[in-house]
């Protein structure tokens, strides 16, 4: 007899388990409220990518003229653009219906009895839905998680929005306040700056993105300042509705006065009135999920997987964990979760892609390292692009030469961070790095140049 799984939740660590147990022969349900795809693609990574984009198209066609093209009138391209809002978030929802679409066409090819409606735990094997209930030989939660509200800036969906809401606008916001100075904060924040908004950024610390590398930082919150973007430092205290649009009040008594603001402060799991005590499933103090590195929960035979969870908010992450769970609960053979080799991308303009160790925790943990920092704008790719800025930090091994992490801040780092996320998984040096071919012209040329400099590293000075 089949396996009997049934997964709470269609995001990523979702639907990617379920695929993952129907191809292991498990029979295999899934419950889902809102829609395929979960947070990532409804209201998260799809749209605000989407938005993000065109944006970066907005960025593309102001260096036209600097490259030679020009209007038939002479005039400069970028100079008459403007951004219909209602047309870009028409566009988003399309894109979010499409992708929602192919996960279920995907889902439904597989075998996988997918049902819309609200789960509950009855017990550690058993899920009820509605009036059914459903015997499962092993449970995945995967419940996502949604924006924090903060008392006194509850959002009304029109003019204080959470990023959720931001994709029903019609009109580009006039003076957009941005509170929360994190990832969603400053994504955000940047792409309606490019799109044409004025925009103000409440960071609680004294940069931009204050976990992410330094340098990457404050390369972002020079490009922020220089784009005329107003940085703040505070936290909100209260949002109010005016005649004209909104008042932020910070801790400090300060007022800043806007058209809209975007709430973009953390989340809260989606972990409340599921019957997770009730089946012995353990949470934290802030109400998360707590799991080991096979994705398993304080109850026998249930797991769970993503941002309920609290351990990296990425859907690549969920997708791991949920791939990890069911292999672990049908026998097959599986590799503990290893947050030190995940990769990871600020979808801002630049980007901002990390994988492997930091700076700061290479200083931690008393390595012998050295860094290799080189600019992009150096790179001939680069010049005929028209790139002028970013760069590409590679962290390696004084003694062996291992990788042991990376930073690129630069257009689409997300891509070009692969070959060293492929280097820090398996314990790859900087001349494996190096050795490689890489096309001339290309921006991947700079990666092999910043490994090729810390080649015989140890006959110099090293960090510790």
């Amino acid at each position: 007899m089949s396996p009997r799984i049934v997964i709470i939740g269609g995001g990523p660590g979702g639907y990617e388990a379920a695929l993952v147990a129907t191809k292991a022969g498990a029979d295999v349900t899934l419950v889902e409220r809102h829609g395929l795809g979960g947070n990532a693609v409804l209201t998260d990574v799809v749209p605000s990518k989407t938005v993000i984009a065109t944006a970066e198209w907005l960025t593309i066609a102001g260096r036209a003229s600097e490259l030679g093209i020009r209007r038939r009138d002479g005039g400069e391209i970028a100079r008459d653009l403007t951004v219909d809002m209602g047309q870009v978030n028409a566009r988003v929802k399309a894109l979010v219906r499409k992708q929602s679409g192919d996960i279920a066409a995907r889902l439904e090819k597989n075998g996988v009895d997918v049902r819309t409606g609200v789960a509950r735990l009855d017990g550690p094997h058993r899920v009820a839905v509605g009036d059914d209930a459903i015997d499962a030989d092993a449970v995945l939660l995967a419940v996502g998680a949604r924006p924090r509200v903060v008392p006194g800036c509850e959002p009304d969906g029109e003019r204080i929005l959470t990023w959720t809401q931001l994709y029903d606008l019609d009109a580009l916001p006039e003076h957009l306040i941005v509170v929360g100075s994190g990832v969603t904060g400053a994504e955000f924040a940047g792409a309606y700056r490019l799109l044409g908004s004025e925009v103000t950024l409440v960071a609680s610390k004294d940069r931009v993105l204050a976990r992410e590398d330094p340098d990457a930082s404050a390369h972002l919150t020079r490009v922020f300042v220089e784009r005329g973007m107003h940085l703040v430092g505070g936290r909100a205290a209260r949002v109010e509705r005016t005649d004209q649009g909104v008042a932020v009040t910070l801790e400090d008594g300060a007022v800043l006065e806007g058209s809209h603001c975007l709430m973009a402060v953390g989340s809260v799991p989606n972990t409340e009135g599921i019957g997770l005590e009730e089946a012995g499933v353990e949470l934290d103090e802030r109400g998360l999920i707590r799991v080991d590195r096979v994705s398993r929960t304080t109850a026998r035979s249930v797991y769970a997987a993503g941002d309920c969870t609290g351990v990296l908010p990425l859907a690549s992450v969920a997708a791991t964990q949920g791939r990890i769970a069911m292999a672990h609960t049908l026998g097959d053979a599986v590799t503990p979760l290893d947050l030190g080799l995940v990769a990871s991308n600020v979808f801002t303009v630049p980007e901002i892609a990390a994988v492997g160790a930091s700076e700061a925790e290479l200083k931690a943990r008393g390595l012998f390292y050295e860094v290799s920092t080189l600019d992009l704008a150096r790179n001939p790719r680069a010049k005929m692009l028209g790139i002028d800025e970013g760069f590409i930090k590679v962290f390696g091994h004084t003694v062996t030469g291992q990788v042991f992490g990376a930073v690129i801040v630069g257009p689409r780092a997300s891509e070009h961070i692969y070959p060293l996320s492929l280097a820090v998984a398996h314990h790859l040096t900087v001349d494996d790095v190096a050795a490689a071919f890489t096309v001339y012209p290309s921006l991947s040329g700079t990666l092999s140049e910043a490994a090729r400099r810390l080649h015989r590293m140890g006959e110099g000075d090293a960090r510790a």
